[in-house]
């Protein structure tokens, strides 16, 4: 008897757990119970499901809507958005304006005389890209995390004096910004992070994120960075439903069109706009890949797919 129950123990001790990124997102946990099983040769001990944190309900049942605000989103290729707000303030998200993907890019840059904040997510160069360059011509302030901040200092030329603690942060961190205008919350992403200088030489810069943009009056956008996905993606809207998620599609160096659909399961935005796919040959995610794979999921969120300048009301 005694090495029965032996037996069992050990069976138990093999067994694999789902893993989280796999289950419903309206799982609740199991209650802890003994596995009990008849001793003898064929018995097997029924494991427990793995219990797994689940989003708000309220989120999971019903998207949020896309109001009319009057903010303004547009996309200027690869990871690149530019975000007014109702009032009229200016941000940049990973401004490389000058990327493939926009024809226009140099006249794009050129043509910039107002910004109030500029948003980086880490410090590769499709993502740092004219940030130094707009920051100089407009005096916007960094909004990054704080060992990013010091080295586009240190080694990719922006301004020290438009880099302070008021748009400083790290992950979990929240900081309210123009006046309440926005908010800013630091999440983070899987990834990898480095500056470059002049010379292409790289330099650490702390550990690669994402944002969450809560708009006063307006829409809530995550923009998800250089990522893979991961199952904490699943507490994003806890505290606000997102009403736009921008997603990496583009495989290779981020997740692609399969892990951008289960990210986006996670997350329950009421639109999704894929982003970083096409800048070059490596990144063979698709948005028609995208879309497949969001059906074959049965998601409710709508894709929209922008061409480079186009701008979404909000």
């Amino acid at each position: 008897m005694r090495s029965a129950y032996l037996a069992l123990f050990v069976v138990a001790l093999g067994c694999e757990p789902s893993p989280v990124v796999n289950a419903p997102t309206n799982a609740t946990p199991a209650p802890s119970a003994s596995v009990v099983a008849a001793p003898g040769p064929s018995a097997h001990p029924e494991v427990p499901p793995v219990p797994t944190a689940a989003p708000v309900a309220s989120v999971a049942e019903s998207l949020p809507p896309v109001t009319k605000s009057g903010t303004k989103l547009t996309w200027l290729g690869h990871a690149a958005f530019k975000l007014v707000t109702p009032k009229g303030k200016v941000l940049y998200v990973d401004p490389w304006i000058t990327n493939p993907k926009n024809p226009t890019g140099k006249d794009d840059l050129a043509k910039i005389d107002k910004a109030d904040l500029i948003l980086v997510t880490h410090g590769h160069f499709d993502h740092v890209g004219d940030a130094a360059a707009i920051a100089k011509k407009t005096k916007a302030k960094l909004v990054s995390t704080f060992d990013l901040g010091k080295a586009m200092v240190q080694y990719a030329g922006y301004p020290k004096d438009l880099v302070g603690f008021d748009t400083q942060g790290n992950f979990g961190g929240e900081i309210s910004l123009l006046d309440g205008e926005v908010d800013v919350t630091f999440v983070p992403a899987v990834h990898s992070s480095a500056v470059q200088n002049a010379k292409q030489d790289a330099f650490a810069a702390g550990n690669p994120g994402g944002f969450i943009i809560a708009v006063k009056g307006g829409p809530v956008v995550y923009h998800t960075g250089d990522t893979d996905l991961f199952s904490d993606m699943a507490l994003v809207p806890s505290k606000r439903p997102v009403t736009v998620m921008l997603a990496c599609i583009g495989d290779h160096f981020v997740m692609g069109p399969d892990r951008a659909a289960e990210a986006v399961k996670l997350v329950h935005p009421a639109l999704v706009v894929p982003m970083h796919f096409g800048t070059f040959p490596v990144l063979t995610g698709t948005p028609e890949a995208f879309d497949g794979e969001l059906k074959k999921r049965g998601l409710v969120t709508k894709l929209q797919t922008l061409q480079v300048g186009a701008t979404l009301d909000l």
